[in-house]
């Protein structure tokens, strides 16, 4: 193991060897177990004799803290389970906005009946597929030199392979010039908001919508304002006449579910046109589409080039690939690409080259296809468990699409009954988390006051058998308050 010691001066070399190499073990920098360097080698790269090594080897030895085995050499004998940290003590302090930062979701553990938002079935994912399709990539014919860093924008493979999947699955106008590959939308975002807007710009979202990424943005220094939403989507009329820009969910709001009527699209096309306004839309999972006329996306309507395309793999593949895409006209090209190569420079190229293969041999719309057979089938029996058994309870709003539903609280009832006030979404939540039941209360994705009540069923994480007895024991919550 590399160790690294530094010697000031040349009086006590040996205690100063000592002394270092004891911290490294009692501070759990080294495990036992861990070689040291040979003495011979470690004198060398000092400049030192070997005997003042064999010195400190020799004290260490004996008090515990290394063995040596003849022939094999010297390893640590004893070492502290904990490592130590960073100084405690330090002047520095985050900017105040991280203080209003928190993950989302935030960590659930002992969930039988997971019914949380935007999880997809990893179960579905094909992997014997894309084992073979990584072992490939990982050839040493196929992985480029060691002085190819890549392009910043993304592998010209995947740019190509993205731009052709989105052409015919989704309607999107784009060409390989078009894609900047992204470690998911929330990459895509923080490259739009540096290459597009200053702090302190306003930047309008759907509420209730995404908290990450309005937590983003908030992070960038922009002033963030909740525009309300209705059956027909983004109320355009709500905007805010200072917005530099509008960050929507078109498709499939997020996380009520109704998609944005065309009239309303056009309006709010229109309105950014007077304003010089960008627009953000974001796709997340409108693969997933179960019945009615497909939605035609912003970008494809949009004859201004004022529409940013953001997309992510993760709802279709897994979450832990990291992969998504940013579509841009050719006059912010230069300047994404920038952006990328200051932040992170590019994405992890061989799974990139996967990725190509795998939508070239047309692997991902098989399995989106296979999929969605699946993810219907729970779509249609959340929806209808929820209208029988829940009825007066909740009200479903009406989705075709995604991997979830929602559902609204009555006015003026509590779990059902007239007269008692309203429901608390999130202590629903709670008591639901209680007996094993994991959702999210609508609650939780408002941005001003009051938030709408009701409660977001996910149907990606939880298994099809669980369904029923998943939604018996949040009756059975409903039924206590």
């Amino acid at each position: 193991m590399e160790v690294h010691i530094s010697l000031a001066g040349r009086r006590d070399l040996s205690g100063q060897i000592y002394r270092q190499l004891r911290s490294a073990v009692r501070d759990g920098r080294l495990r036992t177990g861990d070689a040291l360097p040979p003495t011979r080698e470690l004198a060398r790269r000092l400049e030192i004799s070997r005997n003042t090594v064999a010195v400190a080897y020799d004290r260490l030895a004996a008090e515990g803290f290394l063995r040596s085995r003849v022939g094999a050499g010297t390893f640590v004998q004893e070492a502290w389970p904990a490592s130590r940290g960073a100084p405690a003590a330090s002047p520095l302090r985050p900017r105040p906005v991280w203080d209003g930062v928190e993950v989302w979701p935030g960590p659930a553990a002992g969930l039988t009946w997971d019914f949380r938002a935007g999880l997809p079935d990893v179960r579905l994912f094909p992997y014997e597929s894309w084992r073979r399709l990584m072992s490939a990539v990982l050839r040493p014919s196929a992985l480029p030199g060691p002085g190819a860093a890549g392009d910043p924008a993304g592998l010209p493979a995947l740019r190509a392979a993205i731009a052709r999947h989105i052409g015919v699955s989704r309607s999107v106008r784009a060409g390989a010039g078009d894609v900047v590959v992204t470690a998911g939308i929330q990459q895509a975002l923080d490259l739009i908001g540096r290459v597009l807007l200053e702090p302190g710009s306003v930047v309008a979202v759907e509420d209730p919508g995404y908290p990450p990424a309005r937590m983003l943005f908030r992070s960038l220094g922009m002033r963030v304002r909740g525009v309300p939403v209705d059956a027909e989507g983004l109320r355009v009329d709500a905007l805010p006449v200072d917005a530099r820009a509008v960050y929507v969910t078109p498709s499939h709001q997020f996380p009520l579910g109704m998609p944005m009527s065309l009239p309303r699209r056009t309006a709010l096309l229109d309105w950014a046109r007077r304003r010089d306004v960008v627009i953000i839309e974001d796709d997340y999972d409108t693969e997933y589409r179960y019945g009615g006329r497909p939605v035609e996306p912003l970008q494809s309507l949009d004859g201004d080039g004022r529409v940013l395309y953001v997309g992510t793999f993760s709802k279709i593949m897994r979450p832990a690939l990291r992969l998504g895409f940013l579509v841009a006209p050719p006059a912010l090209h230069e300047a994404f690409r920038l952006a990328r190569y200051v932040s992170s420079w590019h994405a992890d190229l061989p799974v990139q080259a996967a990725l190509a293969r795998f939508i070239d041999e047309g692997l991902l719309a098989r399995h989106i296809r296979a999929s969605r057979r699946r993810y219907q089938t729970r779509h249609e029996r959340i929806g209808e468990l929820l209208a029988r058994d829940f009825a007066g309870r909740l009200e479903i709003v009406p989705s075709a699409a995604g991997l979830h539903l929602s559902a609204t609280f009555p006015d003026g009832t509590h779990a059902g009954r007239p007269g008692e006030g309203p429901v608390d979404d999130a202590e629903v939540a709670r008591r639901a988390l209680a007996e094993g039941v994991g959702l999210f209360p609508l609650s939780e994705f408002a941005v001003t006051e009051p938030p709408m009540s009701g409660l977001v069923f996910g149907y990606g994480a939880v298994r099809p058998a669980e369904i029923d007895e998943g939604l018996r024991r949040l009756r059975g919550v409903l039924d206590a308050l």
